[in-house]
């Protein structure tokens, strides 16, 4: 319980208990950002860092999180992609900012996108995953400044409001 308070995910109410945090559409939206921005940099950082052996991890990853999707695994896609990002995350060399994003993986950002519709929501997770790819394509290609705005700009974007 002290956790999930920690976590933001539960309010501590005196001689009541703790109550389930309601989390409105506009403070989503402004972690996705400061996520979106955190990330980008944490790529940046990564980039001479990243090993041929990193890079075909995430490729490895890629691969994973396709067949999650093609399963409609949505526990394992959820895994497979925060692995993803953890390969290049804990590359960055600064150790501040892995905690801080750690710690925002850990809160509420844990699942972006929820839908009862799986339709749509795993076209959007297949979207996302068409991310992932392009990110690998611009760790190899040493790409710093398409690396950081594809994830700055377009992968943490948030399109679905209705799914968050």
């Amino acid at each position: 319980m002290i956790q999930l308070a920690s976590d933001n995910l539960l309010e501590y109410l005196p001689r009541k208990g703790f109550i389930v945090k309601e989390l409105d559409t506009k403070k989503k939206l402004d972690v996705f950002l400061i996520v979106s921005v955190l990330d980008s940099l944490a790529a940046s950082l990564s980039l001479e860092h990243i090993t041929e052996s990193d890079i075909e991890r995430m490729e490895e990853l890629v691969k994973k999180i396709e067949f999650s999707i093609s399963t409609k695994n949505y526990l394992d896609y959820q895994k497979y992609q925060n692995q993803f990002h953890k390969v290049y995350i804990d590359k960055c060399k600064n150790p501040t900012l892995i905690d801080l994003l750690d710690s925002l993986q850990n809160s509420f950002v844990r699942q972006i996108y929820l839908s009862n519709n799986e339709e749509k929501l795993f076209a959007v997770l297949e979207q996302m995953n068409e991310d992932h790819k392009e990110i690998v394509y611009y760790f190899k290609k040493r790409d710093k400044e398409n690396l950081e705005q594809l994830i700055k700009n377009k992968h943490w974007e948030i399109n679905h409001l209705d799914m968050i």
